[in-house]
């Protein structure tokens, strides 16, 4: 690129972008975590189970176990009586059988006792004689169906079926799943490790009352929150001055010890902006700019076999950036399906202004409105890519496609729901 040349000229779709993205975003090697520690994570996989699901016939609910064919004959007028000849609760075994004239005091979850085929709930059954436990005597005023509250054995899974596939999302029943399925670990991505680093000499830390010319480093805690968000384990390398040599240093350590390291700052066009040579010096970048505002400049390449990705310095450009770019590399290092933040249709509250050609991601907030129940967004009064307010308070990101020309109130756009998980039914 000649010293007068427009870098604009080299700007690609976000589409375009996220697909080079993902062409180099690998997998994270496999660990094995607890069951529990997997919960929403995808498993890399499969998992059968090593018995049946249940291992046994059980009953379903507090009662009595008995043979069907004892109490075909019974109704209101004539009920059938017979004798309780034992106690089962759930981890006591009753040893017997149920002979015919015979019944079993039986608790929910309780091994169905031989000879039983049918349980019948206590509420129904009239105890005539003792306490209704083993010794008594009771009463049966309806007939019984064979499988009458009986979970079967297998009835979840039969020993050696797959019981979660490998992509599945772990949630909290699902780890239950995995437990019972004899797994107290399971295979997983690791968590991609991202190192993150501040460039900027105007930056200083959120404990730092900033002097005439600084700012407090605000894109460092967001995209490190967001990196936790995502599934990610995030490491902060500092705030790096407008310093070549020093900005290096941070990069080509966080490349050597992270999975994808992400900068914010120095990523436009100005006389200290160093990310773009680096990469170019020390790796591959395959894009500098993106057709998108906020944060069209977003450099992305490869420092050796790690993804890097350098944001915009402004934190609401920084943000957006991680959504759309970011997040969804992380995402597929972790072997999830759902890559990308869920789009609605939604009417939009007022008339949108846009006259350049890159598309708008406008910070907004949709709601369901009481009166049609439709879904109409409002987008923030302000635009300025350097607060973050107005992401903190919205939930969404209203679209306004490539090309001029904005929108008027009522009609229908798209919103990118940050506020809502990949995958989400809408």
């Amino acid at each position: 690129m000649t010293s007068k040349e427009n870098p604009d000229a080299h700007m690609i779709t976000v589409e375009d972008a996220q697909r080079i993205i993902l062409e180099r975003a690998c997998p994270t090697p496999i660990e094995q975590v607890p069951t529990w520690l997997a919960a929403g994570r995808p498993l890399a996989e499969d998992v059968a189970t090593d018995i049946d699901l249940a291992p046994f016939a059980n009953s379903a609910m507090d009662g009595y176990a008995v043979r069907a064919q004892d109490l075909a004959a019974a109704e209101a007028g004539a009920p059938v009586e017979l004798e309780v000849i034992g106690h089962e609760a759930a981890g006591h075994v009753f040893e017997g059988a149920v002979e015919p004239g015979t019944t079993v005091r039986i608790m929910t979850g309780a091994p169905v006792p031989e000879g039983a085929d049918a349980v019948v709930k206590y509420e129904i059954v009239e105890v005539l004689e003792g306490d209704g436990n083993e010794g008594s005597r009771v009463c049966f005023a309806a007939p019984a169906r064979v499988g009458d509250n009986i979970r079967e054995a297998g009835l979840e899974a039969k020993r050696g079926e797959v019981v979660m596939h490998a992509g599945e999302v772990v949630t909290a029943a699902g780890a239950g799943l995995l437990a019972n399925a004899g797994k107290a670990t399971v295979a997983v991505h690791r968590a991609p490790r991202i190192g993150i680093v501040s460039l900027g000499t105007e930056l200083v830390d959120a404990g730092t009352v900033p002097a005439r010319g600084q700012i407090r480093d605000v894109n460092a805690p967001a995209l490190m929150a967001a990196a936790r968000d995502a599934g990610a384990e995030a490491t902060f390398y500092g705030i790096a001055p407008d310093d070549e040599e020093r900005i290096c240093e941070l990069v080509r350590r966080a490349a050597a010890e992270c999975d994808l390291v992400v900068t914010s700052g120095g990523a436009s066009a100005g006389d200290y902006d160093y990310v773009t040579a680096l990469v170019e010096r020390e790796g591959e970048v395959q894009f500098d700019r993106i057709s998108m505002r906020p944060g069209k400049a977003v450099t992305f390449g490869m420092l050796g076999n790690t993804p890097f990705f350098g944001l915009s310095g402004n934190p609401a450009g920084a943000f957006i950036g991680f959504e759309l770019f970011v997040r969804p590399a992380v995402r597929k290092m972790m072997g999830h399906a759902e890559l990308f933040r869920p789009v609605q249709t939604a009417r939009v509250a007022h008339d949108v202004k846009k006259r350049q050609e890159r598309r708008f991601y406008n910070r907004a907030r949709v709601e369901r409105r009481s009166d049609t129940g439709e879904l109409e967004v409002t987008q923030a009064p302000t635009q300025n890519s350097a607060m973050l307010v107005d992401l903190h308070r919205g939930n969404c990101l209203l679209v306004m496609p490539d090309g001029v020309g904005g929108a008027k109130a009522g009609d229908e756009v798209s919103v990118l729901r940050y506020d809502l998980p990949e995958g989400a039914v809408l």
